[in-house]
């Protein structure tokens, strides 16, 4: 099947749906048809579905050939391979929808009101920039195996604050693509190209700077945890070290920050702390990781605020754990700024 790029000035003239929903993939063709009926079936059915394939070498067009008879699939394969996160943001510009939501390939919607709640939330608060929700975590075979929510029920809270919460605990409490939506307006600059791992965070921070957040505790999406991910590719090439100390520099000296010296600290070390624990366990070489480590900090200052990280970890896993017998499970303090 060859499939024509689709010439988007031609509908300008149409009337855009309220949602355009977003697929971008790469040699998903074993996942992809999934994710699409979880997005056909939803009750909300103002939506248009951009189906964008980045060069797959399998059979992804044969698998969504069988949902091209819908009008509001459109399918595009780009003329050359464009790399995750130019992919991406080619979905956001092919974008007619005032809403966004993206939904990976290989994971999918676990309800057929997830359009409609995340929609509702930001056309009753226009103050709201992004809207999450809880995520069922699943295997290759789709059998779920565990809850990923990190507020409590009805959570609303100013971006900046959610900022320094996901700074302090270092997590993207936030969630990935597919449990996210927020208006195109506000997303127009697109995901940062100079990230590899973490991408989709440096894009909520953006986000978030701008409004407020809104949090649905209810697994409205599947979080597909498979080992063909790009987050195991990542690892390998220590690309995730490379956005951490990126995000790190960026955020933790914006005027909004309130993450002391003793936690800011702490962070920066934990990052040559992963670059050794990559190295003991194999992820990268030990020659490797020691010329990383090298690169930024003399082996004696390495050991010297290895022994005040240690009493650090303690001492603050020691205050997480008093947290979570007063406020509940980690995640779910309100408090916990």
């Amino acid at each position: 099947m060859n499939c024509p790029p689709v010439n988007r000035e031609n509908e300008k003239s149409a009337m855009a749906p309220k949602i355009s929903v977003c697929i971008p993939t790469y040699n998903y063709a074993h996942y992809i048809a999934p994710a699409i009926e979880s997005v056909l079936n939803q009750r909300l059915t103002d939506f248009e579905l951009i189906i964008l394939d980045d060069c797959s070498k399998d059979n992804t067009e044969e698998a969504v050939s069988r949902f091209l008879n819908d009008k509001r699939v459109l399918f595009e394969k780009n003329e050359r391979n464009l790399g995750l996160v130019a992919n991406w943001n080619k979905c956001i510009s092919m974008a007619r929808g005032e809403y966004i939501k993206f939904v990976f390939a290989d994971d999918m919607l676990a309800s057929q009101e997830v359009l409609g709640l995340m929609a509702g939330i930001l056309d009753s608060d226009p103050s709201v920039t992004l809207v999450a929700s809880a995520r069922h975590l699943i295997d290759s075979e789709s059998r779920v195996i565990g809850v990923a929510s990190h507020f409590p029920p009805d959570f609303v809270a100013d971006g900046t604050d959610v900022i320094n919460r996901c700074l302090k605990e270092y997590m993207n409490l936030i969630g990935e693509p597919t449990a996210v939506m927020f208006r195109r307006a506000d997303g127009l600059m697109g995901f940062d190209k100079r990230y590899h791992q973490l991408v989709d965070l440096k894009m909520w921070f953006d986000l978030l700077e701008k409004g407020r957040f809104a949090f649905i505790d209810q697994p409205l999406a599947c979080f597909r945890i498979h080992s063909g991910q790009t987050t195991n590719k990542n690892a390998a090439q220590l690309k995730n070290i490379d956005d951490r100390y990126l995000l790190l520099s960026e955020y933790l000296n914006k005027p909004y920050s309130r993450i002391n010296y003793i936690r800011r600290f702490y962070l920066e070390f934990d990052t040559l702390y992963l670059i050794r624990k990559f190295g003991i366990k194999g992820i990268v070489s030990r020659e490797q990781a020691k010329k990383r480590i090298r690169e930024r900090c003399s082996w004696p200052r390495f050991y010297y605020n290895f022994i005040i990280y240690k009493l650090l970890r303690k001492l603050f896993k020691m205050g997480r754990k008093k947290e979570q017998k007063l406020y509940g499970k980690p995640g779910q303090n309100p408090f916990g700024l």
